[in-house]
């Protein structure tokens, strides 16, 4: 492909309304409470596994044998409904999957920042005994050694190293081409192809669009919030729109909330990007792709959420037939023009 617009050739959850701190995972579609432990899944008898807890089976489900220690951690907690609070611990423990089969419960409610007795009820609500339990079914079914010692880099190569992280969960999630396959249609599909980032996610919604608009012929930056961005939404649903793409990275502002509550009214399929499975905008969007950010520095990095949407690129062109001609077209007339210097 020529030079600019830089194509080539996650799993991704389903979310409903009902979907607010219930089945969450690893992007694969949840489990429903009570659904059997599949076979395989290394639930040790007596442990107080509760069914449905171990590794899933099924699309979009993380293997025992495939899956990273994270995606395993995640589908644990699929099919449960959990408070806010226990979300928190849920994602601290996904974060930190390396460390999560060793930390004590009062470490663990350090590092999440909530309360010891948060733990204990956290690994109630999972079916376990108490944290013991849940402890030694991690160590079980997701063994991992400790992190390893990270005390000779210092904190800008600990916040690479993090990031390095994140892209190899998003590697491994992404084992699963199908729901990005079906994401990438949706977009190709809506024209207008409207695309919401506020705030944090603004540099990602604008990366997206730039390279968008290349191949799709209609692609319009939806970056501000309140009335305005109610105003932009309905003038995209009347000219046709059938979807729209969202990037929502914390901290989350309340009118990407609110804005994709009604966009969903307004009878568009909302896709979004976000940080995790647990974030807010879950229960307001119909496909999620999560990709994880770094906390490590002063403000968050989000190398994952770029790349993610860059792989939501490629399935896009890959449904959209006149895409490299396209492409094409951008490269002779680049050339003709001298836009770039090389």
């Amino acid at each position: 492909m020529g030079t600019d617009h830089g194509v080539s050739g996650a799993r991704m959850t389903p979310v409903g309304e009902e979907a607010a701190g219930a089945a969450v995972g690893a992007g694969g579609a949840g489990v429903p409470a009570g659904a059997s432990a599949p076979a395989g899944s290394g639930a040790p008898a007596g442990s107080g596994v509760p069914a449905g807890s171990g590794v899933p089976v099924g699309a979009g489900a993380a293997t025992a044998s495939g899956a990273s220690t994270a995606a395993r951690l995640q589908a644990l907690f699929e099919g449960h409904r959990l408070t806010p609070t226990q979300r928190r611990i849920a994602h601290c423990m996904v974060r930190r999957a390396a460390d999560a089969p060793f930390l004590s419960s009062v470490e663990l409610a350090e590092l999440a920042g909530v309360s010891q007795p948060s733990v204990t009820r956290f690994a109630v609500a999972l079916g376990f005994d108490g944290y013991p339990a849940l402890r030694k079914h991690l160590r079980d079914v997701a063994p991992a050694e400790p992190a390893a010692d990270e005390g000779s880099y210092n904190e800008y190569q600990q916040a690479v190293q993090s990031e390095i992280d994140n892209l190899r969960h998003l590697a491994a999630l992404l084992a699963d081409p199908a729901p990005v396959i079906r994401a990438g249609r949706l977009l190709a599909e809506s024209r207008p192809l409207p695309v919401l980032g506020l705030r944090a996610a603004s540099a990602q919604a604008r990366g997206f669009t730039y390279f968008a608009r290349k191949v799709h012929p209609d692609v319009r930056l939806l970056d501000e919030g309140g009335t305005m961005l109610d105003d932009r939404v309905d003038a995209a649903k009347r000219a046709g729109a059938t979807a729209l793409l969202c990037f929502a990275l914390p901290r989350h502002p309340r009118e990407v909330v609110e804005g994709l509550e009604y966009a969903r009214e307004a009878g568009l399929a909302v896709v979004t990007v976000a940080d995790s499975a647990f974030a807010p905008v879950a229960r307001h969007s119909d496909l999620l792709l999560p990709a994880a950010v770094g906390t490590g520095l002063a403000f968050d990095t989000a190398c994952a959420p770029m790349l993610l949407g860059r792989v939501l690129l490629e399935a896009m062109c890959d449904a959209l037939p006149d895409a490299q001609a396209r492409l094409e077209e951008f490269d002779a007339k680049a050339a003709e023009r001298g836009l770039f210097v090389e």
